[in-house]
């Protein structure tokens, strides 16, 4: 299974802190729609340490509090500006930067050349901004990156966001089965699957979208609303079938373990039932329409005012949900932390839920 690297993770992070600050409705933001509007260029280190200080001559020092008319204003001399990491102060103005030549760089406007050779050598993320082709550029590290409007990430983002309300609609058909087969005891390895396959497809659109979101700024609250009434509680679910099916053994794997070997899961990967099985860690993905028997998390989840020590305990003493749905109320007490009261909530609450199953199954 593809595995991502730490430093690929590290520059994933680094762009998305980037963008967030240069997201509509950040004053850097504003500075650089005003550079545009300007027809003018621009060249923006966002950091300062001793080796910018190492490839900067000229210029003049200037250490003032950073405002976008600020910036707009400093633009206008050709020579590249210097902010701090937080884009609070405006340390140095007008400087001509001179990083190591033998760089590698596929750039070849002189400005852009610049900008990637900077970011490369000093680790701080360079802005810039072409006169002639107005257009933003961000580069962190080996990534180029270049700002679009508001109105081409937003069309892309609800397009994502219709796409999500599908798979998120497909997703709580395919886990009302579930249920209702594990009431059953009918579960084969391939409903679990499905199950699973669903939840990181969704998962997978729901982060594309927080990255639009991160973009937008502004401009996108409304959606991030509608992102977040749509995936609220399916990490928890993705946790809970993995933990109510993870097999037993001499190498026991951990919930995050079998989370991480999903994520790491190519697109093609992910649509084959029998690589999500394997990833699951059940029985290498062979023997599909085998039967499993689920241990009790996700209909426990379900029961009100249920805490984690005592679901893990009702699921130590019992170990399958059948045995937990045949227990009575004294059976139930034993388990620590279940007095009679809680004992009553748990058989009426299970009673209930697979009654309730049962009838959006047949019904």
């Amino acid at each position: 299974m593809p595995v991502v690297a730490a430093d690929d993770v590290q520059q994933a992070e680094a762009l998305r802190a980037t963008l967030a600050s240069i997201a509509p409705g950040t004053s850097l933001r504003d500075g650089l729609e005003r550079i545009l509007r300007g027809r003018t260029g621009a060249l923006i280190v966002l950091g300062h340490d001793k080796v910018v200080d190492t490839i900067s001559t000229g210029g003049f020092t200037l250490d003032v509090p950073f405002t976008a008319t600020g910036l707009r204003e400093l633009a206008k001399m050709d020579g590249a500006i210097i902010l701090d990491h937080d884009v609070a102060r405006i340390h140095r103005a007008n400087v001509h930067l001179m990083p190591d030549h033998t760089i590698p760089s596929d750039e070849t406007g002189t400005r852009h050349r610049t900008a990637d050779r900077v970011a490369k050598q000093t680790g701080f993320p360079v802005i810039s901004v072409s006169q002639s082709m107005q257009i933003i550029a961000a580069y962190v590290g080996e990534t180029r990156y270049v700002l679009e409007d508001s109105g081409s990430i937003l069309s892309r983002a609800n397009q994502a966001l219709a796409t999500l309300e599908r798979y998120k609609l497909r997703l709580d058909e395919v886990s009302s089965t579930l249920s209702a087969l594990e009431i059953e005891d009918l579960v084969t390895v391939r409903d679990v699957a499905v199950v699973a396959q669903r939840l990181e497809m969704v998962t997978r659109i729901a982060r594309e979208i927080e990255d639009y979101v991160l973009e937008l700024g502004t401009d996108g609250r409304l959606l991030s609303l509608q992102l977040e009434e749509l995936i609220t509680g399916v990490d928890a679910e993705r946790e809970l079938v993995i933990r109510d099916y993870l097999p037993t053994g001499r190498r026991k794997r951990t919930p995050e373990a079998v989370l991480a070997d999903l994520e790491g899961l190519s697109p093609t990967d992910l649509v084959d039932i029998s690589m999500i099985a394997k990833a699951l860690g059940m029985r290498h993905g062979e023997h599909l329409e085998g039967a499993v028997t689920p241990r009790g998390y996700r209909l426990l989840a379900k029961v009100p005012r249920l805490p984690s020590p005592v679901v893990d305990g009702l699921i130590q003493q019992f170990d399958s949900l059948q045995k937990l749905l045949s227990a009575g109320v004294e059976e139930l007490q034993i388990v620590e932390g279940v007095g009679e009261l809680r004992a009553r909530s748990v058989r009426e609450g299970l009673s209930r839920l697979a009654e309730s199953s049962i009838l959006e199954r047949y019904v």
